[in-house]
């Protein structure tokens, strides 16, 4: 699995979703109870900004995690990040070296090959809360909700719950497609729609 690869499949899935936000929805609820979707947009930029700290041996502190501003243009501070963290992860050796990720616990830190697994399944399902929360589809490939399941199917029950990163799991039919299947392993009700105004 070309991890890197993927991984920016995941983040140009995400963009195209947030390149379709307009103001009027920054104040809006989203699948993420603790997040109106300017919280979400934030996050996913200090998300992206941390990644690339840590894959270049800086990511221990946490502000480097939540320094994510999006001024007055969410989808050109997106696209900035972007360019950030791919460039970080296209560094040699990227891939073994050690990723500290506080936000998982205080020194906690795996191997750059996780690190990106745990980045990309981040993306796929924040490109869904974005796009459920604004009204327009979410369309990964298949390839990438495979490689995205596959991690998914990683994310230890311990720890979830409210206020952790990922809610407990969703039941749905062994039959259903394979991205309510990823949705509902994160927590995620995938029948989830935005409250009426």
């Amino acid at each position: 699995m070309d991890l890197r690869r993927l991984d920016r499949q995941a983040l140009l899935l995400t963009g195209e979703v947030v390149s379709a936000v307009k103001t009027h929805h920054l104040s809006s609820a989203t699948p993420c109870a603790d997040w109106s979707l300017y919280g979400l947009l934030r996050h996913l930029v200090s998300q992206n900004e941390g990644f690339a700290a840590s894959a270049r041996g800086a990511g221990e502190p946490w502000a480097v995690w939540r320094a994510g501003d999006l001024g007055d243009d969410p989808a050109g501070a997106y696209e900035a990040s972007v360019a950030e963290v791919t460039d970080a992860f296209a560094e040699d050796e990227v891939l073994e070296r050690r990723f500290a990720l506080p936000e998982v616990g205080e020194g906690f830190a795996v191997p750059g090959r996780t690190a990106i697994g745990f980045h990309l399944l981040d993306y796929v399902a924040h490109a869904w809360d974005v796009a459920v929360t604004i009204g327009v589809p979410w369309e990964p490939t298949a390839e990438l909700t495979t490689a995205a399941l596959r991690v998914a199917a990683q994310v230890p029950d311990e720890g979830r719950g409210a206020g952790a990163a990922f809610r407990r799991r969703f039941e749905v039919p062994d039959n259903a497609p394979p991205g309510e299947r990823l949705l509902a392993l994160l927590g995620r009700d995938p029948s989830w729609t935005p409250a009426p105004c």
